[in-house]
């Protein structure tokens, strides 16, 4: 049984699963907005006490927070953030300072008053603002962007780069359970969890949900990406709430936590990127980030224990991978990556950019064309089980399983925070499971991992960074050498397929040079420096190792290095 039901989108688009925005839980949620932050701060303040019970620790708590915080705005301060951060945190260290002063009940108050302002601010800070008018205009911007970045426009006179070759929907493909995605948003929540390799991830899903008739989902966005105005713009139109990832301390997690665990509660379509981060070394996500994924299993418990029947509403976890033949920021990526992977073992390029390779860049993306292919996996229970097109949750041998129980202790849905942790690990290891399961290989992929592999091999005694410093002048594959390697590796692909393990592209199968053709082709096709390119004897070589050595990667995890 094939995992993906490949087609490529061709129709006009899908109806929408509602009629109109009004109906979208986002909107509600912004309509609502001050309500909803309100309750956020309340729920939060209780999951704090929970776990803070007594005065003492509540106001070590507070203190430590107060301490980062001041800490945070003296070392890494960020234009997006309030002005009057200074003052906030100033009083709210003076306050704490006072509660010695204060009789036990007036500094009980006091405590419970700073810790509302402190939770309320970061609530109102984490809380999107969707706009329908914005995200109309966005959606509009957005699709002329990708449609420019993807047509390969040819800049004989200004006018070209404003002429569409192609419709997005021939170059950017969704393959994979597209029925069952819309068929889950109608009967329960969905929280899409994507791979993340770009920052046009973001747009990229956006548009994907609007072109299957879906409602705009919430996402959270990294709070860096608002100290741009036209990012701000973009992200608060789509539907984005805001997450500091230089904040540590536990009324800011546990209030961020809430907000999303709340929002999945009210029906919200949320999107996370599991991973935290964009992947700096271009693999597939192995370790996924569990705090907001174990939202998921607390708003399935609490959803539970408010409605004792049998048509609770239900979170369904939907796995995606996000295919492209280029990340403009792979350069960067992959050298934070090896930055920190090696130490003093490794030593960066200088001067990479300057005027003349910018404007190299910019001629490329006016002028090259390119695709993107979006894999939409079968939709998971929050622990992790499949489930069928009608939201039943299976168990491995297909049966139809309750999966209430798993929440109930003699009888009672129960809160368990052990046994939730648990289930959170089994949902993120049956993640990263589908994510190898449905990824689709590009021809692109498999001639950086033939390549970059058979150079490895020629120099076993070298280690990863002695051999990224080897000159590229001395790295070069007779073509008939690697077109069998290619091959062989090619048909290990094949049978994995079969087996179930990975998907690739249709692109990916016909005669071999064709094939090793549009993957050199294509391989970073933006980049100013090819990471694989063919020389004048047709013999295969590369002008960024780093490079090639990232998009090498995606591959990795199948076991294909045996057969090089």
């Amino acid at each position: 049984m094939e995992i993906l039901e490949e087609k490529k989108n061709k129709n006009i688009g899908y109806e929408p699963i509602l009629e109109g925005i009004p109906d979208w839980p986002v909107y509600q949620l912004s309509k609502n907005r001050k309500e909803f932050v309100e309750e956020v701060t309340q729920k939060a303040i209780e999951q704090i006490r929970l776990l803070r019970p007594s005065r003492k620790q509540l106001i070590d708590e507070l203190e430590a927070t107060v301490f980062r915080e001041q800490n945070r705005l003296k070392r890494n301060r960020w234009r997006v953030d309030p002005r009057d951060e200074p003052r906030f945190w100033s009083h709210i260290k003076n306050e704490l300072i006072e509660l010695s002063n204060k009789t036990t009940e007036e500094a009980t108050r006091k405590e419970e008053a700073l810790l509302h302002e402190i939770v309320h601010r970061y609530a109102n800070e984490i809380a999107g603002n969707f706009k329908p008018s914005r995200y109309r205009f966005v959606r509009a911007i957005t699709k002329f962007w990708f449609v420019r970045l993807l047509n390969g426009a040819r800049v004989k006179k200004f006018g070209a780069i404003f002429r569409n070759q192609y419709t997005l929907r021939d170059k950017i493909h969704i393959v994979g359970k597209v029925k069952m995605l819309r068929e889950l948003a109608k009967k329960g929540t969905v929280v899409m969890v994507p791979t993340h390799f770009s920052n046009l991830d973001s747009i990229l899903i956006g548009w994907i949900i609007h072109s299957l008739g879906l409602p705009a989902f919430i996402y959270g966005a990294g709070l860096n990406l608002f100290n741009i105005s036209i990012f701000a713009y973009f992200m608060n139109s789509l539907g984005a709430y805001k997450v500091d990832r230089r904040k540590k301390n536990l009324p800011y997690l546990e209030t961020l936590k809430m907000y999303s665990n709340l929002a999945l509660q009210k029906g919200a379509h949320s999107i996370f990127f599991p991973g935290g981060t964009r992947s700096r070394s271009g693999l597939i996500e192995k370790q996924l980030k569990l705090g907001l994924l174990s939202t998921t299993v607390e708003a399935q418990r609490n959803l539970y224990l408010e409605n004792g029947g049998t048509d609770t509403r239900k979170i369904f976890v939907v796995p995606v991978t996000l295919n492209y033949h280029f990340v403009l920021e792979a350069p960067d990526l992959i050298e934070d990556y090896l930055q920190v992977k090696g130490q003093d073992r490794y030593f960066p390029e200088q001067d990479k950019y300057g005027s003349f390779t910018l404007i190299k860049f910019l001629f490329k993306f006016f002028t090259k064309g390119s695709s993107i292919s979006v894999s939409i996996g079968q939709g998971l229970d929050v622990m992790g089980n499949y489930v069928d097109d009608n939201g039943n949750s299976l168990d491995a041998h297909g049966r139809s399983i309750n999966p209430r129980e798993y929440f109930m202790t003699n009888g009672q849905v129960t809160a368990d925070k052990q046994r939730e942790n648990e289930y959170t690990r089994m949902l993120a290891a049956k993640i990263v499971s589908e994510y190898h399961r449905i990824n689709r290989v590009f021809a692109s992929h498999l001639v950086a991992f033939v390549a970059f592999e058979m150079w490895l091999r020629k120099y076993p005694k070298l280690d990863l960074f002695g051999f990224l410093r080897l000159p590229e002048e001395e790295l070069e594959i007779p073509y008939e050498e690697f077109r069998a390697t290619f091959k062989k590796v090619r048909k290990e692909i094949y049978r994995l397929k079969e087996k179930g393990k990975v998907y690739h592209a249709t692109h990916l199968k016909g005669d071999a040079d064709v094939v090793i053709r549009r993957g050199v082709d294509n391989v970073g096709i933006f980049h100013l420096k090819r990471p694989l390119l063919k020389n004048k004897k047709g013999n295969i070589v590369t002008q960024d190792l780093n490079v090639l050595y990232y998009y090498h990667n995606r591959l990795v995890g199948y076991d294909l290095e045996k057969l090089i």
